[in-house]
This record gives C-alpha cells, sequence and structure tokens, in this order.
C-alpha cells in the first residue's frame, strides 16, 4: 500500500480496531473499555445520575481521578466544560493545556453529545492522555519536554506514515504555538488525531490504494474543514 500506513490504534478510542501499530506502541484496549463503561455506570449518590450530591469515588475509578474531576465541577452539574477541562489537565505535572487541544479531547469523549464531560467519559478521557504521554515521553529522547523535527519524523515514520522532511516541517509550522520548531505534548496530541482523520479521509477514496487520488474542490475542501475526530 503506498502513501500512508496500514492504520494504528488510537488510545481509549472506540470503534474499528486498527492494527499493525509497532511493538511498544500505545494498544487499543476496546474490551477493557467495555468493562470500565459497564463497571463506572452511574450510581445512585454521584454526578451523573444526581447532579450536586458528592460522595467518595466510584466503586472502580481512580480517587484521584475523581478528585481532580471534582475540583474543576465548579457548579456541582456533573459535567465540565472546556474552561473547567482546562483547569483538570493544568493540576498535573503537564503544562496547561491549549482550548484547541481540550476542544478536540471533549469531541472526541463526549459521547452524549452535551459538548460537555462527564465523570465517566473524564475517566477515559484521561486514561487516554496517559497512554499518549507515554507515547511522547518515549520518543522525546533528549528529555526537553518538546517534540522536535527529527523526533516527529521518527514517531510518524513508527506509526508507518510515510512524509518528507517538507510534511514535517510544515506540521511543526502550523501546530507548534510556541513557534519553537517543536511540539508540546498537547500540539502532540492534535497531530496524531489529525493525521489519522486525514488518512482515513485519504483511504476512502482511494479506492485502488494506490497512494494517488483526483479530488474535485469542494471534495477536498470537505476533508480539510469536515473532518472531525
Amino acid at each position: 500500500m503506498a502513501g500512508y500506513p496500514g492504520g494504528y490504534p488510537m488510545p481509549g478510542q472506540q470503534g474499528a480496531a486498527y492494527h499493525g501499530a509497532p511493538a511498544g506502541y500505545p494498544q487499543q484496549q476496546q474490551q477493557q473499555q467495555q468493562q470500565q463503561q459497564q463497571q463506572y455506570a452511574p450510581q445512585q449518590g454521584y454526578p451523573g445520575q444526581q447532579p450536586g450530591s458528592w460522595g467518595g469515588a466510584p466503586p472502580g475509578m481512580d480517587p484521584q481521578i475523581y478528585s481532580w474531576f471534582v475540583a474543576v465541577d465548579q457548579d456541582r452539574s456533573g459535567q465540565i466544560n472546556l474552561l473547567e477541562l482546562q483547569m483538570a489537565l493544568r493540576s498535573n505535572s503537564w503544562s496547561q493545556f491549549s482550548s484547541e487541544t481540550c476542544r478536540l479531547l471533549i469531541t472526541l469523549f463526549d459521547r452524549d453529545n452535551s459538548g460537555t464531560i462527564n465523570l465517566n467519559e473524564f475517566q477515559s478521557l484521561w486514561n487516554y492522555i496517559q497512554q499518549w504521554k507515554q507515547c511522547f515521553d518515549r520518543y522525546d529522547m533528549d528529555r526537553s519536554g518538546n517534540i522536535e523535527a527529527a523526533e516527529l519524523a521518527k514517531v510518524l515514520t513508527d506509526m508507518g506514515y510515510r512524509v518528507s522532511p517538507q510534511i514535517v516541517n510544515t506540521i511543526l509550522y502550523k501546530y507548534d504555538q510556541l513557534y519553537r520548531r517543536s511540539l508540546k505534548f498537547d500540539d502532540f496530541i492534535n497531530v496524531a488525531v489529525m493525521m489519522k482523520n486525514y488518512t482515513e479521509a485519504f483511504r476512502q477514496r482511494d479506492v485502488n490504494q494506490t497512494g494517488t487520488v483526483q479530488l474535485a474542490y469542494d471534495d477536498f475542501l470537505g476533508i480539510v474543514f469536515g473532518s472531525k475526530p
């Protein structure tokens, strides 16, 4: 197959399984997630069923994750919005996530299309971030806290993407919010998710699997502006 990878798993994301991930890369745990969804189903007396009624962490849930959620849910609604999610992600040792990344994460994990994240969704989102952090740290060879051009090229190659140095530089130019020719952790998540989205959109149109397609202008714009996580 020319031009793009055979597919790779997105950590923590539901849907069809992707195969061919490199050894050591975060693997999709679909069966485990299904069990977790049942295990973390709302119980009487905690957010999701009775907003405003706060007790201890539900059975099976990490108390630390629960405490982070409670701390930022300022109106005790059992839901956190974009700004509250930024507060939650700023509460750990990583740098503050951008509003763009938080919006992307809400889109990925907002299963009831409420525009916010409930406790169960936050548990899945947090596990997803942890898996990506492990991947990020693996490729941050100089432990700078950033993925630089050579490291990004290595990440994309190991994921199965065959991209030129020019494309790597283009990605850095688009997603490097600090203009340091490197990616912070949340920038890295954006790149990984959008690479998957654009690749899947391309694959659907490459019916002969040649790595080359012909696109009408409207179709091209539909890929660029219509791609969602």
